[in-house]
């Protein structure tokens, strides 16, 4: 075995291992941020959220210590990232946790797709589109309230969750990527803090619900996302997406576990096939290629 196929296997189970505690983290998060929508909008949860994890990264990092150049796109980023949050918890409030990120997950099989060669990428699509219509037709019930607003909601943080990934690689490129996470969550607290002006302040009523929302901060952004950030330095954009794999599993996992959600059939059969066109997104173009 080559010194460079050593490096490389070791990169790689380093970074499956940093994603198993980031979908723990994450989702550990979410399920405790559903339990604090009977309190506070689902909108408002996700944006204490960014606004917690933006205080906790700018007293660790302290970004302007750094060349400010790169301000601009890192703000970019952080509203992307800021508005897949908040499209994210709007969608967990009408539907099942591990429904709801199956559904997001078309964004970042996009990703690896796109970035891909191989016809094995093009079926991909075709699977992950699949999986969704499974889990939209079968698994979910329509005559329940709201739940073509979170079908809504979940594509639409998708589509935010494809381009964060292709942003955050592009910036952990060029500069410290928990440098960027620090100024982005910022600039995302900022850009959103008008639609929960009236709301926001509703944290402040009970301790319990603020030490709430700061778990929700730290369990799903602060861990994860620096995490992402790691994985991103050394990761091209496709692999990156793949190994995101893991989190539909561990969604639907955390939501029965903790969440007392127990997946439908059709839940079930579609996250298989949104799984399988992850994998398959991931495969290999060449014949003897790493």
């Amino acid at each position: 075995m080559s010194p460079d196929l050593r490096v490389s296997r070791s990169r790689y189970v380093s970074a499956i291992g940093l994603f198993v505690v980031g979908a723990v983290t994450q989702y550990l998060g979410a399920a405790l941020a559903v339990g604090l929508f009977a309190h506070l909008p689902a909108v408002t949860v996700a944006w204490w959220r960014i606004a917690l994890a933006a205080v906790v990264l700018v007293a660790w990092r302290r970004p302007w210590r750094h060349s400010r150049g790169w301000w601009g796109r890192a703000a970019a980023f952080g509203v992307v990232l800021a508005g897949m949050n908040m499209a994210f918890y709007v969608a967990i409030d009408h539907l099942p946790l591990g429904t709801a990120v199956s559904i997001e997950f078309l964004g970042p099989v996009a990703v690896a797709a796109l970035a891909g060669r191989g016809w094995q990428q093009r079926v991909a699509i075709a699977l992950a589109a699949a999986g969704v219509a499974t889990i939209s037709g079968l698994g979910v019930d329509w005559g329940q309230p709201g739940t073509g607003v979170g079908l809504g909601f979940a594509a639409l943080a998708g589509g935010l969750w494809g381009l964060y990934v292709v942003l955050g690689k592009r910036l952990a490129m060029t500069v410290n990527g928990i440098d960027a996470l620090a100024v982005g969550m910022v600039a995302g607290a900022l850009a959103f803090a008008p639609f929960v002006a009236t709301t926001a302040g509703a944290a402040f009523a009970d301790l319990r619900l603020l030490g709430g929302v700061l778990g929700v901060a730290l369990l799903s952004s602060v861990v994860p996302y620096v995490l992402d950030q790691v994985n991103f330095g050394l990761l091209p954009a496709a692999t990156f997406a793949i190994l995101l794999a893991l989190l539909p599993a561990t969604a639907l996992v955390v939501g029965l576990v903790v969440l007392r959600q127990v997946p439908t059939a059709g839940e079930l059969a579609g996250l298989v096939l949104v799984s399988l066109a992850v994998a398959l997104a991931n495969l290999p173009a060449r014949r003897g290629a790493r």
